[in-house]
C-alpha cells in the first residue's frame, strides 16, 4: 500500500504540471522523542539516525528538481544542552555535513550561523568540507550549524552600519540606510532567493526562529512524524500540499 500511495503522489506530481518550490528549509526535529519511543536510553542514537535522513531527504530534493535547501541542525538555543549530549551532536553534524559534501554528490554546500559557537576543531572541519565543494551546481544546500534568526538579523544589521560606517556615512544616512533591501543584502543567505516551504516535523507547530526574516511570506506544512521516521512519502506529500496552495505573499 505505501508504494502504491507514493506512486500516486508521483504521478499525481508529475500530471499538475505545477510549479515546485525551488527553495525547501526543512526543521529537523523529533531526534530524541523518537529514540526515546523506540526505548533507547541514549538520545545520540536519535542524532545518528536523524543524520542518515538528512542525506537521504537532500537526495529527494534533488531527484525533485528542487534547487535549494535548508537544513536547521543546530541552534543557538541547543548550545545549552549537556555538556556530553552536545559535544556527540556536534560531532554527528560534522559528520553528516562531510557527507553532505562528498564529492559524488556534486552539490554546493554553504553553513548558515556562527561557527564559532560550536568550537575551533569541528568549525575547522565544516569550513573545509563545504569549501571543497564546487560554486556553481544544479542543486544547493544550506547548513544551519551555530543559527539564531535574532542573532542573524542581529549580525546583518551590524553587517549593514559597519560598511556604511567604513564609507563615512553621517549619523542621518546610517537611518536611511536600513532598509529591507538593505538587511537582506547582509543575511546569512544572501543573494539566496528565500524558502517556498517550510518543513517541520515531529508536530511542533512553530519556526523556533530558523529563518524568521527569510520566511515571512513562506508556506508551512507540519507533520507529526519525528524526523529520523520521516518518509519519501511525507515529502511527497509536502510537495502536494504546496502545488495545491495559491500564495498570496501577504497580499
Amino acid at each position: 500500500m505505501y508504494r502504491l500511495y507514493e506512486l500516486r503522489l508521483r504521478q499525481g506530481l508529475a500530471a499538475s504540471k505545477s510549479d515546485l518550490p525551488r527553495h525547501i528549509a526543512v526543521l529537523c526535529d523529533g531526534n530524541r522523542r523518537w529514540a526515546r519511543s523506540a526505548g533507547y536510553d541514549d538520545v545520540s542514537y536519535g542524532y545518528r539516525m536523524g543524520a542518515a535522513k538528512i542525506a537521504e531527504m537532500l537526495r529527494w530534493c534533488h531527484e525533485a528538481g528542487i534547487e535549494l535547501a535548508t537544513v536547521y541542525l543546530l541552534s543557538t538555543e541547543n548550545l545549552q544542552r549537556d555538556p556530553d549530549e552536545l559535544a556527540a551532536l556536534i560531532e554527528i553534524i560534522t559528520d553528516v555535513v562531510e557527507e553532505i559534501c562528498a564529492p559524488a554528490n556534486h552539490w554546493s554546500v554553504r553553513t548558515v550561523g556562527d561557527l564559532g559557537l560550536i568550537g575551533e576543531e569541528p568549525a575547522r572541519r565544516l569550513r573545509g568540507a563545504v569549501e571543497s565543494t564546487p560554486e556553481v551546481a544544479s542543486f544547493h544546500v544550506n547548513v544551519a550549524v551555530g543559527y539564531g534568526g535574532r542573532r542573524e538579523i542581529v549580525d546583518a544589521v551590524r553587517a549593514l552600519l559597519s560598511k556604511e560606517l567604513a564609507n563615512g556615512a553621517t549619523a542621518e544616512e546610517l537611518v536611511d540606510a536600513v532598509t529591507v533591501e538593505g538587511i537582506s543584502e547582509n543575511l546569512y543567505t544572501s543573494g539566496q532567493p528565500d524558502p517556498d516551504l517550510v518543513i517541520r516535523t515531529s508536530g511542533e507547530q512553530r519556526l523556533s526562529g530558523f529563518l524568521l526574516w527569510q520566511s515571512a511570506y513562506s508556506e508551512m506544512w507540519f507533520t507529526e512524524a519525528h524526523w529520523p521516521a520521516f518518509r519519501h512519502v511525507d515529502f511527497l506529500r509536502a510537495l502536494r500540499d504546496y502545488s495545491a496552495r495559491h500564495r498570496r505573499y501577504g497580499r
